[in-house]
């Protein structure tokens, strides 16, 4: 039987989550799982699940939470047998849906009962970890508001992002891989990532593979306003790199200067990476659970 520790924020989507909890315990009792429950404070909570997890020993910290319950349990397993698994409870729940893990609660618990493992690529940005997305420019505006703000949940985020649309001027960039540069002006958003979706489901990189060893460096460059609406399109069609405003590049290494030094974003959390951002893969560096495949 799978020894399992759940890691719940009381927070995280604006549920509550005390029901939630009972469920969680009420179905290890029934499938007689040894399970046993961490909750997120805010306060030193890497630290303490890191010590909560050597001293428990499970073979799966399972996230019951949001984009950053998932990278905070992800920090405390990566590079270890310990494996991820999501419950996903969050506002945009990025990672998981990429996995294809469900987003509905009890089909989602399942998976502790019948599941696959499968190990993913992680990033390092400057000495940080990466499991889903890193980005720079506007998107990782709009998520810093989103994080400062007082409202939470999809709708919040949206109304961020046309406030700030109208008005965001585009950022000087140069990125360098391979001992060569391989993009150097402005953009609108940089986005960095070795999956193949925002949480929205805006594919930014629609080809991309979680384990293969690179990631993407996928460039949108200032557009006309009137073109924006064409862009939205492509990114929930899978056809972003039909657009002459992207440019994508596959490494497994890469330098980004990021002349304004403004906020970037890891993973849903605003990150002040300075002016030279440096990515390096971490090859199948993280287990996670997954469904198992379709016969």
């Amino acid at each position: 039987m799978a020894k399992i520790l759940f890691v719940v924020n009381p927070i995280s989507g604006d549920i509550d989550k005390e029901e939630l909890i009972e469920d969680l315990m009420t179905f290890c009792r029934q499938h007689e799982f040894p399970a046993e429950l961490f909750k997120t404070t805010g306060e030193k909570d890497e630290e303490k699940l890191k010590g909560k997890i050597k001293a428990y020993d499970p073979e799966i910290v399972c996230a019951v939470g949001g984009d950053g319950t998932v990278s905070l349990v992800a920090k405390s397993v990566v590079k270890t047998d310990v494996a991820l698994a999501i419950i996903p409870q969050g506002s945009g729940n990025g990672l998981s849906k990429d996995l294809g893990i469900p987003q509905n609660f009890d089909e989602a618990l399942q998976l502790l009962v019948a599941h696959q493992k499968l190990s993913i690529d992680t990033l390092d940005v400057n000495g940080l970890l990466s499991i889903h997305i890193c980005d720079m420019g506007f998107n990782a505006l709009v998520v810093n508001r989103f994080c400062n703000g007082d409202t939470r949940g999809p709708g919040a985020y949206a109304w961020i992002a046309m406030q700030e649309f109208m008005g965001y001027e585009p950022k000087k960039y140069t990125i360098m891989a391979e001992g060569k540069t391989i993009f150097e002006g402005e953009a609108f958003m940089i986005t960095v990532t070795n999956a193949r979706a925002f949480g929205s489901n805006a594919a930014i990189n629609p080809t991309g593979v979680i384990n293969d060893g690179n990631f993407e460096i996928c460039i949108l460059e200032p557009f006309p306003k009137a073109s924006s609406l064409g862009i939205l399109y492509r990114l929930y069609t899978d056809t972003i790199d039909d657009s002459v405003y992207t440019h994508r590049f596959s490494c497994s290494a890469a330098t980004i200067i990021n002349h304004s030094g403004e906020m970037s974003q890891i993973d849903g959390e605003p990150e002040d990476l300075g002016n030279q951002i440096e990515f390096t893969v971490q090859h199948k560096s993280l287990k996670v659970i997954l469904p198992l495949p379709e016969e």
